[in-house]
Order: structure tokens, then C-alpha cells, then sequence
């Protein structure tokens, strides 16, 4: 299948204009499944929640009814960063979205720095979700910095795991393929580009999205700077053959009863 990555530079707060930028890119480039940044349609550095809350929508919501559209009239399927409203919560989500409307949510379970003050953190446990032959599974951002997430995904099944982000530190990218060889699945990063100065605050985002295959080998890479489509021929078998030798497996060979703190022998 054809994976593609749109990495961007969407403009604080210019959701409509964000989105005519999307809607333009996916014709670029014909792929079964795309994969966008964080929080794609609204930039990312709020001045407060309030801000937040007025930019926020519900999904099924206007930004993701306009991308199912656009899935509709391409033939192809996309997981995008949204902010999201539920309720009285706002998250840091991500919807996986089909010409038959929306397949999946994933609200972000770490947050980064500020997120903390803007954004509830996601209640739900990590899921997996299926269609069209492929079994993803979703994380966002900072998730890498958990082996826990990238893992759960893989012991639910993901074959392939989209990575919506925004990075601003340097070690993401390296560390994706180490979470891609320990779990034996691909693991597309799609990051933003560009710089958001606002209410004293600066961030840099570092763009090098990429997708990296299950033996840890990196398929593509973008640059730093400036927007790009990255697209990627990956066979999802490759992320179901788990064994590294004759002898070992990667899940198999998995010991739970011995990761177990409660009664470890803690040094004198």
C-alpha cells in the first residue's frame, strides 16, 4: 500500500486556510492512506485555553466532515491532527477519517510542556483499528518518549503506527526507529514544519518526517524546513513476521512475569 506524509506549516489559528492547503496537497500525490501533523488545522501555540476552546471542534466536527469530502472525491483514507472539543474537555486528537466518514479517534495521552495547561489529557486506553487490509494504531507526539505506547500497539496488532506530530526536540526521530525495531511494525511520523512566536514564546518544529519500516531501516525522511510530500510502498505482511531468529520472537519471547516491580530485590 501507499503511504504519504504531508509535512506543513499550517498558520495559527487560519483553520479555513489551513484546510484549502490540505485539500490542495492530497491531489498531489495518489495514496491509499495520508497521514498529517498535529494539529494540522489550527497551529499549534496557544495563547491559553480559552484561545484553545474557540478554536476547538467537535468529530465528527466541520474540518473533519470537509476531509471526509475530500477522501470521498480521492479514494483514499487520512489521519489528521485535530483540536478537539467533547463536551466541556479539550483534546489533543487525531481522527482517522475514510470516504465513509470517521473511523477512529485517538485523543493524546502525554502531553508536552504547556499542552498541560491548555489541554485534558486523553482518558482512553491505546486501540488499534482496522479496514482496507491495514491494522493502525495511532500516537501523537510526545507518545514516542513512552515505550508503552508503541508497545500496546503492537501487542493489540498495528501493523503500522501514524504519528501525527509536532516536534521542537531532537531525538524523536532516532528514537522511532528503535520503536519500530523492538515491535516489528512500520511507524510513520508526519511533523510540522516552521516557527510560531506568540505571547512571548518561541518554538521551532524540526521537520524530518518519515516512515520507518519493522527492521528499524528508514524507508523515507524529509528535510527541515519548508512543506513536502513524502510517500512510502510498504507491505504490511513484513510488520506481522515477528521472529528475529529461528529461535526468537519479539512478542513471544516477552517475560510479563519478570517486569513486575512489586516484588523486585531492590539494592541495599
Amino acid at each position: 500500500m501507499q503511504v504519504a506524509l504531508l509535512q506543513t506549516h499550517p498558520e495559527l489559528g487560519a483553520v479555513e486556510r489551513n484546510l484549502a492547503h490540505i485539500r490542495t496537497q492530497l491531489s498531489r500525490q495518489p495514496a491509499d492512506l495520508w497521514i498529517l501533523p498535529e494539529l494540522a488545522t489550527t497551529g499549534y501555540l496557544f495563547a491559553d485555553r480559552d484561545e484553545l476552546a474557540r478554536l476547538a471542534e467537535p468529530i465528527p466536527g466541520p474540518s473533519t466532515e470537509a476531509l471526509v469530502r475530500r477522501c470521498a472525491e480521492l479514494g483514499t483514507t487520512l489521519v489528521v491532527g485535530i483540536a478537539e472539543r467533547f463536551g466541556r474537555a479539550l483534546y489533543n486528537s487525531a481522527a482517522y477519517l475514510g470516504p465513509d466518514g470517521v473511523r477512529g479517534v485517538y485523543r493524546k495521552v502525554h502531553l508536552f510542556e504547556r499542552e498541560k495547561l491548555a489541554f485534558d489529557p486523553g482518558p482512553d486506553p491505546f486501540r488499534v483499528f482496522g479496514g482496507g487490509g491495514l491494522r493502525l494504531g495511532i500516537m501523537i507526539c510526545f507518545d514516542w518518549m513512552f515505550p508503552e505506547a508503541a508497545r500496546s500497539l503492537a501487542l493489540l496488532g498495528a501493523d503500522l503506527i501514524a504519528h501525527p506530530a509536532n516536534l521542537v526536540l531532537p531525538h524523536c526521530q532516532d528514537a522511532m526507529v528503535t520503536r519500530a525495531l523492538e515491535n516489528g511494525v512500520f511507524v510513520a511520523t508526519a511533523n510540522r514544519v516552521g516557527l510560531e512566536e506568540r505571547a512571548g514564546r518561541s518554538l521551532r518544529f524540526t521537520g524530518h518526517s518519515q516512515v520507518v519500516g519493522p527492521r528499524g531501516e528508514i524507508i523515507v525522511r524529509g528535510g527541515e524546513s519548508g512543506d513536502e510530500v513524502l510517500v512510502a510502498t510498504i507491505d504490511v505482511s513484513r510488520a506481522r513476521e515477528k521472529r528475529i531468529t529461528d529461535h526468537n520472537d519479539r512478542l513471544r519471547d516477552r517475560r510479563p512475569e519478570c517486569y513486575s516491580l512489586g516484588d523486585a530485590v531492590r539494592p541495599s
